[in-house]
């Protein structure tokens, strides 16, 4: 089976060793995408330690720390030449793999309307949709759910939801992604809860470039045609672009994730760090958007889950990408191998692209929450799998958080 990338016809690859067992982060200036059809130091928990950090200019915009620009030139990188394209360039040697290395500086107006819509590409492998699951606890196959269209304006009904974009080897590529909450900033958050295959191309490759989150992307879900219309840019992104100031996923994933087979999905999360396009405005990304997601990294076990909701923009075919879906079931138990954590899994329809939205259930205080991602699903569709955020889960994020605390 293949990991499911929304929009995208890249490959995921890339590995990092670290010597905790939690979690591997990403450094100064991230970016991203996600790939279903396809950003301070890190905390002592979640075993994360870049020796460096981004840092902020007076507009609120990403510079690279003078270690990281040395490291960079160690792979042949000049910063000076990547605006000016560099960032195309991804000779194996410069795909840069290690956490510390992460580097995603902004580059305003790369991410216009035309080259949003232009992001959304089907995946090129087909995935199996029959897996076993006979080394651990798997349930039946669940029955497909059409996904339904979510009503428009899309931010009166799914506010915290949007839409990624980054490069990689094959061209742009998209991902799903969402709002989630700060516990170092209670409504000032400026955290982005994705897929790990979004960000890093996992055990074969790297980090992916210019990742940038939209909220609310295309709000009034125009249609393909009517975007290649010129639509301002205020319709297309009505709450800015998001650039990914700092990116972390889980160790796991990077030792381990492949595009095909489902290696590394149970550990397939991350989390962005992220900063407006058009530099400091005053006001956080859950601020901008009115709201924001608490993760739930204890939700009930399966059997006591009424239901879930998972929310993306699909794009491989029949979806082209451009509008929001959402699936809701109650979900069953994937076991990919004995020693990891179960996945849940939902019948639904949706298909690539959808890679990295949030999965929404009550939590332990029966308040809805963001439990789990879309990580794998078969080409063919019906239904989609992610994992159980645990204690790996909790240190990405705690990482992120504390990370930026001070700021």
């Amino acid at each position: 089976m293949r990991l499911i990338r929304p929009g995208f016809t890249g490959r995921r690859a890339g590995s990092a060793r670290r010597t905790r067992s939690t979690v591997l982060a990403a450094a100064a200036a991230a970016v991203l995408a996600l790939t279903a059809t396809a950003c301070g130091p890190g905390d002592e928990e979640a075993g994360t330690e870049p020796s460096s950090s981004a840092a902020g200019t007076p507009d609120g915009k990403i510079a690279i720390p003078d270690d990281l620009k040395g490291r960079l030139k160690e792979h042949g990188i000049d910063l000076g030449q990547w605006k000016n394209g560099d960032w195309k360039n991804w000779d194996r040697d410069k795909w840069l793999r290690e956490a510390q290395d992460y580097i995603n500086p902004i580059i305003e107006g790369l991410w216009d309307p035309d080259r949003m819509r232009d992001a959304d590409k089907p995946p090129e492998q087909p995935v199996e949709n029959d897996i076993s699951g006979d080394k651990g606890v798997t349930d039946p196959t669940p029955a497909p759910v059409r996904a339904v269209g979510v009503q428009t304006p899309y931010h009166d009904n799914a506010a915290e939801s949007g839409k990624l974009f980054f490069d990689g080897p094959e061209g742009s590529m998209v991902c799903s992604a969402t709002v989630v909450k700060d516990p170092a900033h209670p409504g000032k958050s400026n955290m982005v809860w994705t897929a790990g295959h979004c960000v890093h191309a996992g055990k074969k490759g790297g980090w992916y470039r210019n990742i940038a989150f939209v909220p609310s992307y295309n709000n009034s879900g125009l249609s393909t045609d009517e975007l290649r219309n010129n639509p301002p840019k205020e319709k297309v992104a009505p709450y800015g672009v998001w650039w990914g100031s700092w990116a972390q996923t889980s160790e796991q994933w990077i030792d381990q994730g492949a595009s095909v087979g489902g290696l590394g999905a149970p550990y397939d999360f991350a989390v962005l760090h992220v900063t407006p396009e058009k530099g400091a405005t005053g006001k956080s990304l859950e601020e901008t958007v009115g709201s924001a997601l608490p993760v739930e990294f204890n939700a009930p076990a399966v059997p006591r889950i009424a239901e879930m909701t998972a929310t993306g923009f699909p794009a491989a075919p029949p979806y082209d990408g451009q509008k929001l879906f959402q699936c809701d079931d109650k979900p069953g138990r994937l076991s990919l191998t004995e020693d990891d954590p179960t996945m849940y899994r939902i019948g639904c329809s949706m298909t690539g692209g959808s890679s990295g939205g949030g999965w929404v259930a009550a939590g332990q205080d029966g308040k809805p929450a963001l439990v789990s991602n879309t990580s794998i699903g078969p080409v063919s569709a019906g239904w989609l799998a992610g994992p159980r955020l645990g204690k790996e889960a909790k240190g990405v994020y705690d990482s992120v958080s504390k990370k930026y605390a001070g700021q």
